[in-house]
């Protein structure tokens, strides 16, 4: 009995082995999996970004900042800006009409209108651009209506503003849309129960239980119009001075061999995109806290 005891003792123990190994060989996956996502994002991400402010400030500070007071620069940022604060607005107060009825409500033909809306997503800029122009162009479907009136909607402001709004339709009603959703509709009834008017309900009980997932939308909006190249390309005509945003400004710059006006604005709009990210970070971690409490 004590031989077979000493033999079962002196069995090496086996158990152990194959659980490190596959916890190093785990490891090492991470490492490996790590290693190449940031391999990749520095291809297509960080080097390419840094590359942009080493050429904006290649010559120095000084070319740089007379970059950004040339007028062509000036005129683009302009309009970038006129044709944002158009769009945003128009595009916020419908994508809280299109939220409100499409979480609130249950209808025959919900699951189209919510296709509909996520149509922008899924075409091509430059398709919704060749879209605008075969509807609003001289062969277009309202070209001789608008020649008759004398109403230049193509290759003009309109125009861009159309693209734009196109493209950046579903942002906000889209990130409206889940908070209604989570949020319910008791509070609003109980506002209502009380006396109040719907003015009054949206104001006071709906606009701050979707005012985080608002902003959102309005941000990624607001992102979009001015960094918008395709569509706005095709329906502008690239005309300097005249209908050229700021994306528009860089490729034509960098064309004509102006390669520090080129990146200079290129850093303006790294710049709003950088933004952009923190205002995201800071709206997304808000929304984290308001879940938990």
């Amino acid at each position: 009995m004590n031989s077979n005891l000493a033999g079962h003792s002196l069995q090496p123990n086996f158990q152990d082995s194959p659980s490190s190994s596959s916890k190093e060989k785990r490891t090492w996956v991470k490492v490996v999996l790590i290693v190449v996502a940031i391999a990749y994002l520095s291809l297509i991400l960080f080097i390419p970004a840094v590359n942009v402010f080493v050429q904006a400030f290649k010559q120095g500070v000084g070319p740089f900042l007379n970059n950004l007071t040339e007028p062509h620069f000036v005129h683009a940022v302009n309009l970038t800006l006129l044709i944002a604060l158009i769009v945003v607005p128009v595009n916020t107060i419908f994508g809280l009409c299109a939220a409100w009825v499409i979480a609130r409500n249950q209808f025959r033909g919900r699951t189209f209108l919510i296709s509909l809306l996520d149509i922008p997503f899924a075409v091509s800029p430059v398709v919704a651009g060749l879209m605008i122009v075969l509807l609003y162009g001289r062969n277009g479907w309202f070209g001789p209506l608008l020649q008759a009136v004398n109403i230049k909607i193509l290759f003009a402001t309109p125009a861009m503003v159309l693209a734009s709004s196109f493209i950046t339709l579903p942002f906000v009603a889209r990130e409206v849309i889940p908070v209604l959703e989570e949020a319910g509709s008791e509070q609003e009834e109980a506002a209502k129960t009380l006396g109040a008017n719907d003015w009054q309900v949206f104001w006071r009980v709906t606009l701050p239980n979707i005012s985080w997932g608002l902003l959102y939308g309005v941000i990624l909006t607001n992102a979009r119009v001015m960094g918008e190249f395709g569509a706005v390309s095709v329906v502008s005509g690239n005309i300097a001075g005249k209908t050229q945003t700021l994306p528009l400004f860089v490729e034509e710059a960098y064309k004509q061999y102006q390669t520090q006006a080129a990146f200079s604005a290129a850093v303006l709009l790294a710049g709003l995109a950088f933004v952009t990210l923190v205002l995201k970070e800071i709206l997304e971690r808000k929304t984290k806290i308001k879940e938990v409490e």
